[in-house]
């Protein structure tokens, strides 16, 4: 009779068993499933856009490297090499050219040519508008732009010899060389320390802006690589319970299936 009665309890209760451990080994790999199918679906899209956020960081730092050599050629070059100081001039006599000067190799202007008494030496020199037209060794002080219109290019010289013929005999702060240029003077500077640093301020900024990118994004990155180790240590901490569950209610009804009723 005992062992009648107990067979059919270790009939059922075996299959019972069986099924409930089945049902939860699918149910926690359906999880992890979805899961995986969610992370799968999620990865590309953000990797993609991280790619293009370092790709654009990258070329904001090639291209402020690119502006750095433009700017410290045209700008920084001229600055550093140049030796004008500046100086006193005494304005003497302005008068307009016969022969005109070519302009772009097409045309020809007007050339306006003024000479000034430099007060610290005690020499005349050729006044000039800036270092550009020294540059072209030319005695010009001032050049209209090119033009087909020749009366409206002596007329805008001649106004301009006006404008300095009320400053004669006066005296202005202008600019030399002696070294290199020792016959001419300058009235400005074309590029100053300010011009300069305005110039790189533009550079400076796109090189900060793409380096300040990429570093965001790699700090991004390195958070979500440090939250998906605390995620999958997290899962894997709640599976070992769950098995230490399953293991301890297998015991548990065995244990109550052996023992005699």
């Amino acid at each position: 009779m005992f062992l009648n009665t107990a067979s059919p309890k270790r009939s059922f209760s075996v299959p019972i068993n069986i099924n409930l451990q089945g049902a939860r080994r699918r149910q926690t790999r359906g999880v992890d499933g979805r899961g995986g199918e969610r992370a799968r679906t999620k990865m590309p899209a953000s990797s993609v856009g991280e790619d293009r956020a370092i790709l654009l960081g990258f070329t904001m730092m090639a291209f402020s490297a690119l502006m750095f050599f433009v700017v410290g050629i045209h700008v920084v070059r001229p600055i550093v090499n140049s030796d004008w100081k500046e100086a006193g001039c005494v304005l003497l006599k302005t008068e307009i050219l016969e022969e005109w000067v070519d302009c772009r190799g097409g045309s020809t202007v007007p050339c306006l040519r003024v000479k000034v008494n430099l007060t610290s030496s005690n020499q005349t020199a050729f006044l000039h508008f800036d270092e550009e037209l020294v540059i072209l060794a030319l005695e010009c002080f001032y050049i209209p732009k090119c033009r087909t219109d020749r009366t409206e290019l002596q007329k805008e010289v001649e106004k301009v010899k006006n404008s300095l013929d009320t400053q004669l005999e006066s005296t202005s702060s202008c600019f030399t060389d002696h070294m290199r240029h020792p016959g001419d003077a300058t009235l400005n500077r074309k590029y100053t320390y300010k011009d300069a640093l305005f110039a790189l301020l533009w550079p400076c900024l796109m090189l900060g802006g793409g380096a300040l990118l990429v570093g965001l994004v790699k700090l991004t990155q390195y958070l979500a690589h440090l939250s998906s180790e605390m995620c999958s240590e997290t899962a894997g901490g709640r599976l070992t319970s769950r098995h230490s569950q399953d293991k301890l209610y297998s015991l548990l009804q065995r244990s109550s299936m052996q023992c005699p009723s």
